[in-house]
């Protein structure tokens, strides 16, 4: 018995070491827990996203040979330089710059993820630099801003125009669906702003500005442009006041602490690509040779690639906001379209055959036209109740799930309760292609819960309308004009157009608040005959002003940390009317006690 004791001991002590070695790798942290660990961080994430972007994978399109000052080193080589060495580049870049470029450890991670890790990205960062770059130092020094802010979108997005988020932020710049509202990202069937690289960047030069304004600093602005302000300011008050992003950082949540120095080294990187020997990737595009043209019609990706022969890829590379390789024109409401200026001549000379080209799948010009009026719907935020999931919430807005789940990233059938997914709005516009006129009439006050189906619509024929949903009848004697609503029209501008108010409109129309869509007709009395407005308007805290000509607008007294962002976010409007109404300008600063005019 003592013998087989000492045998079983001996052979747990002689396999003491194995067992050891067999749990190590259940343990992947061991290795981790002494060094920095960023495999996972969203800008790996970003850059690894280049690897399918299919604009680089046309074999016409050469490596650049820009850079050749590399005598000293061999094909194999990569440069790593002395702390010495990077803390002198860098400092250098601080003093040509308003922002704060500092060295420390965290930086130097990065440096080694750009230019040593994920270099042969890094070589793509640059190749599509020469599209965007110009862009945006076009807009951020129409914006008085730092020109180094371009390097943001480097870690936002890698440069990748069609870059996708999984919490949901999208484009070169990377806007939620709530920031890119407040800033004019409009999102429908069809469209999506934030993926507009012209149209993002303004809205991005615009969030930084109100950031900057909040803050004083760039760093912190950049922190914010993160995590929101929210996450800043609770850092800065656990901080004990203190608003330098270096004081904060411990404070902030993890992605944020390190986006500052992601930021400063993807900056050094770049502007030392030389140094570093990394090779920029020609992506065939350059942003001289891009121009746009006016589509007044609806236009499908296909029959302006097999018309005009233009790759498809390159279509959808200059033109990533179109979701569904559509463009939903119409006269009334035109779009941009991108293409090589090689291209411009030919789509303008056949621009009318162009509308009617019928493509090799056969879709013929009515046809397309008829379905993108029948199933244009813009997009709105809607929170999740106890119970729902993604099929009923589906089957709520007029959608399929498929549409439901690619439109806010979801890959189960499962979704939290308030939990703010997108959905579409619950009505549908349809037209009649011979005559050009809108003609399904949109009803103007529906619950938000109250479905409604569309017009039955037949094609060559005028659509049938439930008599339910006629505009409000006016007396006979009364002359109405009705007013189809367009993409970025509200109550105020109707109003200011037809020379009465906001509650006049909503008057005529029967109208309970002031939302309305966009095909929704309008009825507007006749000048003469518009009655005064009547009926007391909401109490409000702010002080109300007599209208500004004929649009009706609320007074709104500056505060303490106040900008245009949040105020537009507060009142639900945008950015841009606020700019507009109050004659701003875009280096404008707003300063405590200043009174503004709020659109109504």
């Amino acid at each position: 018995m003592v013998l087989k004791k000492i045998q079983v001991a001996l052979l747990l002590f002689l396999l003491l070491p194995f067992c050891l070695t067999a749990q190590e790798p259940f343990r992947p942290d061991s290795t981790l827990r002494n060094r920095h660990f960023i495999e996972d961080d969203q800008v790996v994430v970003m850059l690894d996203s280049l690897a399918n972007l299919k604009i680089f994978e046309d074999t016409r399109f050469p490596n650049a040979n820009q850079y050749q000052n590399w005598s000293t080193y061999s094909d194999n080589d990569i440069p790593v330089f002395s702390d010495s060495v990077y803390r002198e580049r860098i400092a250098l870049m601080n003093d040509q710059s308003p922002f704060e470029f500092v060295y420390n450890t965290e930086v130097k991670n990065f440096i080694d993820l750009y230019g040593v890790r994920k270099r042969k990205l890094t070589a793509r960062i640059l190749g599509l630099a020469q599209i965007y770059f110009p862009l945006f130092e076009e807009q951020l020094d129409k914006y008085n801003m730092p020109l180094e802010l371009k390097y943001l979108a480097v870690i936002e997005s890698a440069l990748n125009p069609v870059a996708n988020s999984p919490a949901g932020a999208k484009g070169l710049w990377q806007f939620m669906y709530g920031t890119g509202k407040v800033y004019g990202l409009k999102v429908s069937t069809y469209v999506d702003d934030r993926f507009d690289p012209y149209k993002s960047t303004i809205a991005a030069c615009e969030h930084l500005t109100d950031l900057y304004d909040i803050y004083g600093s760039w760093s912190l602005a950049l922190a914010a442009y993160n995590s929101g302000a929210g996450n800043v300011n609770k850092a800065i008050r656990r901080s004990g006041g203190i608003k330098n992003f270096w004081a904060i950082k411990k404070y902030l949540p993890k992605e944020t602490a390190s986006y500052v120095p992601a930021f400063i080294a993807a900056s050094y990187v770049i502007t030392y690509a030389n140094e570093h020997k990394i090779n920029p990737v020609d992506p065939g595009i350059l942003y001289y040779e891009v121009d746009t043209v006016t589509v007044r019609n609806p236009l499908s990706f296909d029959q302006i690639s097999e018309m005009l022969t233009i790759p498809m890829e390159e279509i959808m590379f200059l033109n990533p906001s179109y979701k569904r390789k559509v463009i939903p024109a119409t006269p009334e409401n035109p779009y941009k379209l991108r293409l090589r200026k090689k291209y411009i001549g030919n789509f303008i000379n056949n621009e009318a055959a162009l509308y009617k080209y019928r493509t090799k799948e056969g879709l013929a010009s009515d046809a397309m036209m008829q379905m993108v009026y029948n199933t244009y719907r813009e997009s709105e935020l809607y929170t999740v109740k106890s119970g729902e999931t993604v099929a009923s919430i589906s089957k709520k807005f007029h959608m399929t799930p498929a549409e439901l789940k690619s439109l806010n990233g979801l890959k189960k059938n499962s979704v939290k309760p308030n939990k703010k997914i997108l959905v579409y709005t619950n009505t549908t516009r349809g037209k009649n292609p011979d005559s050009g006129v809108t003609s399904t009439y949109i009803p103007q006050a529906v619950p938000k819960d109250t479905s409604m189906k569309p017009a039955t619509v037949n094609p060559g024929s005028e659509p049938v309308v439930p008599k339910s949903t006629t505009p409000p009848a006016q007396p006979a004697e009364t002359p109405v004009t009705v007013h189809v609503v367009k993409s970025g029209e509200n109550l105020g501008i109707i109003a200011a157009k037809y020379h009465c108010t906001s509650a006049d409109l909503m008057k005529w129309n029967n109208l309970n608040d002031q939302k309305i869509l966009v095909g929704q007709k309008i009825s507007v009395v006749s000048a003469g005959k518009a009655s005064a407005t009547t009926g007391k308007p909401e109490a409000t805290s702010k002080t109300k002003t007599p209208a500004t000509g004929s649009q009706r607008v609320t007074t709104y007294t500056i505060q303490q940390g106040d900008n245009l962002w949040g105020i537009a976010g507060k009142f639900d409007v945008t950015v841009s009317q606020l700019k507009t109404l109050n004659k701003l300008k875009n280096n404008s600063r707003l300063t405590p006690g200043q009174k503004i005019k709020i659109p109504k």
